[in-house]
């Protein structure tokens, strides 16, 4: 890997976790959805549950700031609550539910990408 900024960083963490999530079956609705009050990084359907999920990705290239449990804490999930409620009040369709996911990507020099799916945090 060579030299990459923030935004290299978080953007590869995206891809891999959008890869990760169809090849769990969940068909992605939105990316980077922005509104005044914030951003949602994944949006999905989970058609198998008639589910729509939030995903928030984080990506790693250390563990020096936590790991994806650490990385959403009570604030940011009341955060991603709201933003997904401002999201479902656009749109036509309905789900019988809606789930917050945490996608962990960690990128290490010279391993695969380890990728940490948390189901409902929130």
């Amino acid at each position: 890997m060579t030299s990459q900024t923030r935004a290299d960083i978080g953007a590869r963490g995206e891809q891999l976790a959008v890869d990760h999530l169809t090849s769990l079956g969940l068909r992605v609705l939105d990316r980077n959805w922005r509104c005044r009050y914030g951003e949602l990084d994944v949006i999905a359907a989970d058609p198998a549950r008639d589910t729509v999920v939030f995903v928030e990705v984080k990506t790693r290239t250390s563990d020096r700031f936590g790991g994806v449990a650490q990385a959403v804490t009570p604030q940011k999930v009341w955060r991603l609550r709201r933003l997904a409620g401002l999201w479902l009040a656009g749109q036509d369709e309905r789900w019988a539910a809606v789930r917050i996911d945490v996608v962990g990507i960690r990128l290490r020099r010279g391993h695969s990408p380890e990728i940490t799916h948390v189901q409902g945090v929130g």
